[in-house]
């Protein structure tokens, strides 16, 4: 889940909403990445008034049980849903290890993640080509957030055609955000020891019966490393991160794109623009801005 949620979060471990002895079932909220303020705490890293960053849930206030999983916000100089970043940056960095001069192409790269990955690999002197689901987001890929090139994959009748098109040499990182028949032409089309970085598959993810990959033999022919990633693995590297990532966002090097919904009542409607496909950037939801 990739929403910000600007709350308000007491940090002292007290008690559940619903008391056990009720009998009443303790119904969890939804939670994800998110942004908030500090109410109340017993924790001695948090005071009253701190902003923190982690993983938060739905609601307009929370009691957080295991306070030392959230980081502490100490520059509030760029907008605060730019610290939900994380994924993009150790995915690029940390797993695909990159190389000045490769060809990279990013799926959903006006998601969230992949704005920011597409941009990295540019930062990196990369040829970068993005494919996304619509005219707009790819004229954004090329006009403002500086790709090489991009396609409407919605308008492609051979994957494999258009990748070939693209990428005639082959490429040599692909990041991974939608599974399905891109992934099965994408392995046609890297290169001798090329590297893929599965974030995620958004495509598969509602399907009754998920879309088989065909094409996994390239691995071995091509001697492909193909490796998942997990943000919360990179939790320990957050400063490591910020420094990167907030030093290009004041140099005005990266540009960061959002799609912000207004209150916790437009929750459920952001989510399922996710999924669909409407939402432009990073899907936000602001439940207070105070």
């Amino acid at each position: 889940m990739y929403s910000l949620f600007l709350g308000k979060i007491p940090t002292q471990p007290t008690r559940s909403y619903l008391q056990k002895e009720s009998g009443v079932p303790s119904l969890k909220p939804f939670e994800g990445f998110g942004v908030a303020k500090v109410v109340d705490s017993g924790y001695p890293k948090f005071k009253e008034g701190d902003l923190v960053w982690g993983t938060v849930g739905w609601e307009e206030y929370s009691v957080i049980k295991n306070p030392e999983s959230l980081f502490k916000i100490h520059h509030t100089d760029v907008p605060l849903s730019y610290y939900t970043g994380i994924l993009a940056w150790a995915g690029f960095y940390k797993v695909a290890a990159p190389k000045k001069g490769e060809n990279v192409h990013i799926s959903a790269a006006a998601g969230a993640v992949g704005q920011l990955v597409g941009q990295f690999a540019k930062l990196m002197g990369c040829y970068v080509v993005g494919s996304a689901g619509s005219k707009e987001k790819v004229d954004i890929l090329k006009k403002k957030l500086g790709f090489d090139d991009a396609f409407n994959y919605k308008e492609e009748h051979d994957l494999n055609a258009t990748l070939k098109r693209y990428f005639p040499e082959g490429i040599y990182l692909y990041f991974e955000t939608v599974g399905g028949k891109m992934l099965d032409a994408v392995l046609l089309n890297m290169r001798l020891h090329g590297r893929i970085v599965v974030c995620g598959m958004i495509s598969q993810y509602y399907l009754s019966e998920p879309e088989g990959i065909h094409n996994l033999m390239n691995l071995p022919y091509k001697r492909i490393r193909m490796e998942g990633l997990a943000v919360i693995d990179y939790f320990p590297q957050y400063s490591e991160f910020l420094d990167v990532v907030l030093a290009l966002i004041r140099e005005e090097k990266l540009v960061y794109l959002e799609d912000i919904a207004e209150a916790i009542e437009s929750a459920p409607a952001a989510l399922v623009s996710l999924f669909n496909g409407r939402s432009v950037g990073k899907q936000v939801v602001v439940v207070a801005r105070k």
